[in-house]
C-alpha cells in the first residue's frame, strides 16, 4: 500500500463512498459523493472531486470540483467558480479555484486536510 492508498483509507473512514479512479498521467482522481451542503446552496448535496497530483505528497493538491449543475440558491455561480473540465477524465464539472491559505507541510498535510479545506469552502454559500 502506497502513501496515496493510505491517505484514502483515512479518508474512507469519515467518507466510506469515497473512490479514486489512476490517470494516465499519474495522478490520482478522488471522487467524494453525496457531501452534505449547508443552506445557501442550490442542492443539499454535490460530488467532490479532486486531483493528487504526481509528486504527492511533496506536490500538492490544488482546486477542486463538484457537480456540474451546482449553484447558489439564487441561481447564481459561487465565487472562484465555473464550468471546467476534470483533467484526463474529459468531464466537464463545476471547478472551483480554491487554494491553501497556508503553505503545504507534507510531514503534516493530508488528504483529508486538502477535504476539510474543501469542505471548510462549501461552507461558504457564496
Amino acid at each position: 500500500m502506497d502513501q496515496i492508498d493510505l491517505q484514502v483509507s483515512e479518508l474512507q473512514s469519515q467518507y466510506p463512498d469515497t473512490t479514486t479512479q489512476r490517470l494516465p498521467s499519474g495522478s490520482v482522481l478522488i471522487i467524494v459523493p453525496s457531501v452534505k451542503l449547508t443552506p445557501g446552496w442550490s442542492k443539499e448535496t454535490t460530488a467532490v472531486f479532486f486531483l493528487v497530483p504526481v509528486g504527492f505528497p511533496h506536490a500538492q493538491p490544488d482546486c477542486f470540483w463538484v457537480d456540474a449543475d451546482l449553484r447558489l440558491q439564487n441561481g447564481s455561480m459561487p465565487k472562484n467558480a465555473g464550468p471546467n473540465v476534470i483533467p484526463e477524465s474529459g468531464n466537464t464539472m463545476l471547478w472551483f479555484s480554491w487554494h491553501l491559505a497556508q503553505p503545504w507541510n507534507p510531514n503534516r498535510d493530508t488528504l483529508t486536510t486538502w477535504f476539510a479545506v474543501i469542505r471548510a469552502r462549501l461552507r461558504e454559500a457564496n
